[in-house]
């Protein structure tokens, strides 16, 4: 078998994309059992086997129709810019401004008009000089809503190429620099479509890769740079990015980059950030930082939050139906209490709203919250201490604070120990959601904290609360529980696909997903492991052990799941950090597995994530006979 692996990869003539493909033409459907059939030929055999011809004569002559099935020639050139925009996209910057706006409430121009006519701004949009406006202040001061009004303030002018991200460090999609520029990007060459050809140049030439790898951020960097630069931009480049104190990775780099293209003509950026010293020490050097400090205009930002206040006590007194005196002493008691900060007047609206609240008296409810967010976030944990559900809620909570992403309620079930039992609907656990104080709330499914400081304050102030035993024992938790939901999901063939050849593309989730519940764990109990500390709390071995089980048995149905939920990256590089961690455990048997199961997806990957189900076939047949993946897995191959 090596023998015929190396014959196979000897054309020096083919990339590796180029090799997969041919394996993938010359190899007709295969059944489990060995028969060269296709128990779906509409899935399989008409649309899913993608075969690629080479040799003098065909290769450049254009587009020739074989049997009204293969195509072969020159793509067409929108489908490329297609396919790039696809791959370029992590999430649509536009989408997100409407979500931000939907989740925060309505945005109220008469709560941002005043940024439109102060001087720093007046002298950032007016001075050629003043290419980098930064607005800064406190959490829960309304920055991003600030931002999102003058989005739509800067979308009228036609002069403009405007585009914007906002930075959210709970979202891996959002939370770094890399991401930053690739939204900015996407935005760019949709506006102006002329400027993708300085990414496709480079797409073609690397593929994905070009937004994945280690060099991503060089490249998007240098792309952006080249856009820039390019004569033929019509209008002036304007950049806005929100929150950059939640650009978690590679933040520096991004700050240098906004620095260094401000020397640009016509380019000019607007930003904010909480007031942290990193960030002031990179922007304070430049001559074209104009600063707008939120708290130096207390005046202008009280007024926005008295206008909030009017809105949203409007909203209350309709809900609730209350008197107008009682309006008026709730409009009065917000407005000497909110210290200009929207976030708290948002939370404790919130709080009137609950329907689990009583109607009577909401003043006298209304005066137990003090002024200052985290007087109000002690508040909120004490209600959680004395409650019916207080150990439940601190679960949840821990949870949701150790996670690498927001997760979903499926996959809360499953990450929570005392929820496993839990057969209400999604509709009952989200009510339960609900006495976790006002710390978290569900959109669409999916758990998200109210905003990042209160995040900050269960790590900090409350960490004592919900993580009894530390935040590392938490880690080890999740990491746990992880290994133990994907023991019991995971099984070859999982979405009951039957044919080996489906592509990916053609893959839909079928409802119920049988990997609802557990794709965070897919993607994310190396990183848990990584974080447990485990290997210093002497347990090493008995960890090292139920990985060990966890492979041998599951490996391949991991690897299929992954390519399923288009994570087979994440995958690679949680395999190579666990071959990192396992070799500080005594057991040689577990670091050859880990090992080999490295080089088994590393050289295998382009097969499982076009089909994954190729993980059980060409994965396995082209393999080296010595591959311990290959011989534990030997049953799956076809016969």
């Amino acid at each position: 078998m090596e023998n015929r692996s190396k014959k196979f990869n000897a054309d020096p003539c083919l990339s590796n994309e180029e090799s997969l493909e041919k394996r993938l033409a010359t190899s007709q459907p295969v059944s489990h059992n060995g028969c060269a059939t296709c128990s779906q030929p509409h899935r399989s055999c008409a649309s899913s086997v993608r075969s690629a011809f080479y040799g003098q004569g065909i290769q450049n002559s254009g587009t020739v129709r074989v049997t009204g099935d293969v195509n072969i020639g020159v793509p067409n050139s929108s489908n490329k810019h297609a396919k790039l925009l696809q791959n370029l996209q992590l999430t649509d910057p536009h989408l997100n401004k409407t979500r931000i706006e939907a989740t925060k409430g309505s945005l109220l121009k008469d709560s941002y008009k005043w940024v439109l006519e102060h001087k720093s701004f007046r002298q950032w949009q007016d001075d050629r000089e003043g290419r980098l406006l930064w607005i800064k202040g406190d959490p829960g001061k309304g920055k991003t809503m600030l931002l999102c009004g003058i989005i739509d303030e800067l979308k009228q002018q036609p002069e403009n190429s405007l585009s914007y991200f906002f930075c959210e460090a709970a979202e891996p999609d959002l939370n770094n620099a890399t991401a930053v520029l690739r939204g900015l990007i996407y935005i760019l060459v949709n506006t102006q479509q002329s400027l993708i050809s300085h990414v496709q140049e480079k797409y073609d030439h690397a593929g994905i890769k070009l937004f994945q790898d280690v060099n991503s951020w060089y490249a998007m960097s240098a792309i952006l740079i080249d856009m820039l630069q390019d004569e033929s931009l019509q209008n002036s480049p304007l950049f806005i990015v929100d929150a950059l104190d939640e650009c978690i990775t590679g933040l520096p780099q991004l700050l240098d980059l906004i620095i260094n293209t401000t020397s640009l003509c016509r380019v000019k950026w607007i930003v904010s950030s909480r007031n942290w010293p990193s960030i002031e020490e990179q922007l304070e050097p430049t001559a074209q930082n104009v600063r707008l400090c939120l708290e130096l205009n207390e005046g202008s930002v009280s007024n926005a939050v008295r206008i909030y206040i009017h809105h949203k006590v409007d909203e209350l007194a309709r809900r609730n139906r209350y008197d107008n005196k009682t309006r008026n002493d709730l409009f009065q008691h917000l407005i000497s209490n909110a210290n200009g900060t929207f976030l708290w007047v948002a939370l404790v609206c919130q709080k009137l709203a609950d329907p689990k609240v009583p109607k009577l008296h909401p003043l006298a409810q209304l005066k137990s919250f003090r002024p200052g967010l985290n007087t109000l976030y002690k508040r909120m944990m004490d209600e959680i201490r004395v409650s019916d559900v207080a150990e439940l809620c601190k679960q949840i909570l821990a949870v949701a604070s150790v996670v690498y992403r927001p997760i979903t309620l499926k996959e809360l079930k499953g990450l929570v120990e005392s929820l496993e039992d839990f057969d209400g609907d999604l509709d009952t656990l989200k009510g339960i959601i609900g006495f976790c104080g006002s710390f978290l709330t569900v959109r669409e499914g999916v758990i998200y904290f109210v905003h990042q400081s209160a995040k900050e304050f269960l790590l900090n102030e409350a960490c004592g609360d919900v993580f009894p035993f530390g935040r590392s024992y938490q880690h080890l938790a999740v990491f746990s529980r992880s290994l133990e939901i994907l023991s019991r999901t995971l099984q070859r063939d999982i979405y009951n696909l039957q044919a080996l050849g489906v592509l990916s593309d053609e893959i839909s989730s079928p409802d119920p997903d049988p990997l609802g519940m557990a794709q965070y764990s897919c993607v994310y109990w190396v990183e848990h492991f990584s974080d447990s500390d485990s290997l210093g709390h002497g347990k090493a071995l008995q960890h090292g052990s139920t990985i060990y089980a966890f492979l041998r048995q599951n490996y391949l149905y991991w690897l299929e799941a992954l390519a399923i939920l288009r994570k087979i990256s994440e995958g690679v590089i949680a395999i190579q950090k666990l071959e990192a961690l396992v070799t500080n455990i005594e057991m040689p048997l577990l670091v050859d597995l880990v090992r080999d199961a490295h080089r088994f997806v590393l050289f295998n990957k382009p097969a499982i994530e076009i089909a994954p189900l190729q993980v059980y076939v060409s994965a396995l047949v082209f393999s080296p006979a010595r591959s311990l993946i290959k011989r534990l897995f030997e049953n799956e191959a076809p016969r």
